[in-house]
């Protein structure tokens, strides 16, 4: 297994070090007191900034003393986890400038092989202003100005970590996939939907091959949502799947029976409890709006779609239908692109395998995560072709994508003045990752994030 970064946090006494600690790990671990010299022993924590993790040691206040004193011990252990780091952060009180005891210590850094980046903290408001332009004289790059205690300054924490961190991250994850590469994803939980007499059941009874749901020619046939377990054998692999049957969903307006409201909940939950989602249409009637709105419903909920066209083997000039159905899709569904679009018979068995393949290579798109080191290298990409407008004169400044969850893809965008952001190039992005990233036709969820205060929520 490939280890994480390990990055260690130095400093004199009181500048802030462990206030830091407990903001990247999300938690108060470390014990935090106006009075100097709290930290005594190295404590690790596992880091979480904006989509980077590593492994964050927060180090005792670096003191000049005799080794054999309890100060001196401290700073030979401080020594050592800047030794083992892959980086340090060296902090700085912005407050009170920079001390002889900071010189000290960054000419004892700049001696040492480690990556330093400079923090200044306590940086916020104009108190802290002179002490940051002091710390220039220290030697080393640029220095952060942060404010630990309110989370100020992390987006530019983040930019200085992540060349460091981010090829550690890409080694864990590819260690994660050797491991995981034989491990099944479970059954795949496939439900079908559609309006009444779409031949919802006769397809599940063709593709079990049993009679196991009651059909016939009479609409509402089934009222609660059945799930058949079965087993799919291709090329002498066999790959579970759990058949979700459904109540057949007419318009709301049209719904005035209790039993059949709540056969359309049961439906709705079935919806909900999948991982793909069959809209079932008859041929011989094409699509009308109620199939858009089921659509809609599916897409809304997050599940990854499939569009088929049943009874393919009665359907009248079938090649205009396909055409007009796939035309009528892409303008009535314009929010997720690429929905594949199928036609089957439940009464012969045509084009069953080859639903049963889409329906698990679109829940592979629907679980699949991107590494944040190709994600942002995608963004940075995006975002240099087409930068962000400026609405009123102010610039709109985007600084990178973290992928929060899959199932369905959901992603982060943290940047400056995102609320003002236009619905145009949220979709420019949309579509970026879908062509790019391989995330074509299931939904993809795109969160705006100010990244001033990335905690605030």
């Amino acid at each position: 297994m490939a280890r994480s970064a390990t990055v260690a946090i130095i400093g004199r006494p009181n500048v802030g070090k462990s206030t830091l600690f407990n903001r990247l790990v999300g938690k108060r671990l470390a014990l935090v007191d106006d009075q100097p010299g709290v930290t005594r022993d190295r404590r690790e924590g596992d880091a979480k900034l904006l989509g980077l993790e590593f492994l964050i040691v927060d180090t005792a206040g670096f003191e000049d003393q005799d080794a054999a004193t309890l100060p001196g011990r401290m700073r030979v252990q401080t020594e050592k986890a800047v030794r083992e780091a892959d980086a340090a952060l060296f902090m700085v009180d912005a407050r009170a400038g920079v001390t002889p005891l900071d010189e000290e210590i960054a000419r004892w850094l700049r001696s040492e092989d480690t990556p330093i980046i400079l923090c200044a903290n306590k940086a916020e408001g104009k108190q802290g202003e002179a002490g940051l332009m002091e710390t220039y004289a220290l030697g080393f790059d640029s220095p952060i100005a942060l404010s630990a205690e309110h989370g100020e300054g992390l987006v530019e924490l983040f930019d200085a970590l992540r060349p460091i961190v981010e090829p550690f991250m890409e080694g864990q994850e590819a260690a994660e996939r050797e491991e995981d590469e034989d491990a099944p994803l479970g059954p795949l939980k496939l439900a079908i939907v559609g309006r009444p007499n779409a031949g919802k059941s006769t397809l599940i009874n063709r593709m079990i091959g049993e009679d196991r749901l009651i059909t016939g020619p009479e609409a509402g046939i089934t009222r609660d949502s059945i799930r058949v377990d079965w087993q799919w054998e291709k090329n002498g692999e066999i790959h579970p799947i759990q058949l979700f049957d459904t109540a057949g969903m007419r318009k709301r307006a049209k719904v005035q029976d209790k039993l059949e409201k709540l056969s359309v909940a049961d439906a709705l939950h079935a919806v909900d409890f999948a991982e793909v989602v069959v809209l079932l249409l008859d041929a011989t009637k094409g699509l009308e709006a109620q199939d858009l709105r089921i659509a809609d419903k599916v897409l809304e909920e997050g599940r990854a779609l499939i569009v088929a066209l049943n009874k393919w083997d009665v359907a009248e000039d079938p090649s205009s239908l396909f055409n007009g159905v796939r035309a009528a899709l892409d303008d009535g569904l314009s929010q997720v692109k690429g929905v594949p679009l199928l036609s089957i018979s439940g009464a012969t068995g045509k084009g069953i395998d080859t639903l049963v393949r889409v329906a698990f290579e679109q829940r592979d798109i629907w679980t699949n995560r991107v590494s944040t080191a190709r994600l942002n290298r995608w963004f940075e990409r995006a975002v240099e072709a087409n930068p962000p407008p400026a609405p009123g004169g102010k610039r709109i400044k985007l600084r990178y994508i973290t992928q929060a969850r899959t199932r369905p893809p959901t992603f982060v965008v943290f940047g400056t003045r995102t609320d003002a952001l236009p619905g145009s190039y949220e979709r420019y992005l949309v579509n970026g990752m879908r062509k790019e990233l391989g995330f074509q036709g299931v939904p993809v969820r795109l969160n705006f994030r100010n990244a001033r205060n990335p905690y605030d929520e």
